[in-house]
């Protein structure tokens, strides 16, 4: 009888140990989004395709095609995902997720929120933001309890804001130059892209195809997490599939990865389940 006191009791305090730590968890994510949220700057607006003359072609071909002559910049994007993903170009294994993205243009920064399945019926959380100027990363057993985090390293905050730029194609008026972004032409279908905040400068090339839309984005250079260590490595995005949302044309299908020894490995592949948008006034 005392051994099953002792077994139930064990088996309360690790419920109410999840417990505590998954709503810390929430807290901690839930205080990254206020940061977001409670942003004052503001997008300029409306937009006017007749200041896209002297954009390079792709560029100017491009917002044609995605965005609504005269409509007003995002504000706020709420987007939800599902797909797979893996730690490593190496990994084998490919584990489902479930995701929930908040994007501030004008800030700029995001929060993902990530659940990923694992074995044994379990999960991790990924919490990965871009927040005034600082990125961060962190991972979470059960939602509850730490297993991985950093942040405010000068190769996390490039990595996390060459990912902020690279998935503006979801909420397209943040690549437009009011947002401060630089376009530098390199042939009739690729430009270069470029973003500075707080000290930290990062580009991407963009490609596009006839229709104007973006099918791919690549950096020669993306700080990654590789072995314990960061380092530089060429990174590549590739998108699809665009569909019409509040009048804007955004990809719903995405998969970006790393080159492995001369080769592109996908790490991450995701779809776009739903995205809602908040337009400045």
């Amino acid at each position: 009888m005392r051994e099953w006191i002792v077994i139930v009791s064990g088996i309360i305090l690790m419920a109410l140990a999840v417990l505590i730590g998954q709503a810390r968890e929430r807290s901690r994510a839930g205080r990254l989004a206020g940061l977001l949220q409670n942003v004052s700057g503001q997008m300029t607006g409306p937009i006017a395709f007749s200041s896209f003359a002297e954009l390079p072609p792709p560029v100017a071909r491009y917002f044609r095609h995605v965005l609504t002559d005269g409509q007003q910049c995002i504000k706020r994007a709420k987007i939800r995902q599902a797909g797979l993903l893996r730690t490593g170009t190496r990994s084998s294994s490919w584990l489902s997720f479930t995701a929930d993205q908040l994007i501030a243009p004008a800030a700029p920064g995001f929060v993902w929120n990530a659940r990923v399945v694992m074995p044994l019926a379990t999960h991790i959380r990924v919490l990965d933001s871009y927040t005034a100027g600082v990125g961060t990363g962190r991972v979470s057993l059960l939602s509850a309890f730490a297993v991985a985090s950093e942040s405010d390293l000068p190769e996390l905050n490039s990595g996390a804001l060459h990912r902020y730029l690279a998935e503006a194609v979801w909420y397209p008026t943040a690549l437009l130059p009011q947002s401060g972004v630089r376009w530098t032409p390199i042939d009739d279908g690729a430009a270069l892209a470029t973003l500075t905040d707080r000290g930290t400068t990062v580009s991407l090339e963009f490609r596009f195809n006839s229709a104007g839309e973006v099918t791919g984005v690549y950096s020669p250079g993306r700080f990654g997490n590789f072995d314990g260590e960061y380092r530089q490595a060429a990174w590549e995005g590739y998108m699809r599939n665009y569909e019409v949302q509040s009048g804007m044309r955004v990809p719903a299908y995405g998969e970006v990865g790393w080159y492995d020894a001369g080769t592109w490995q996908a790490v991450w592949k995701g779809d776009l389940v739903d995205v809602q948008y908040e337009f400045a006034p």
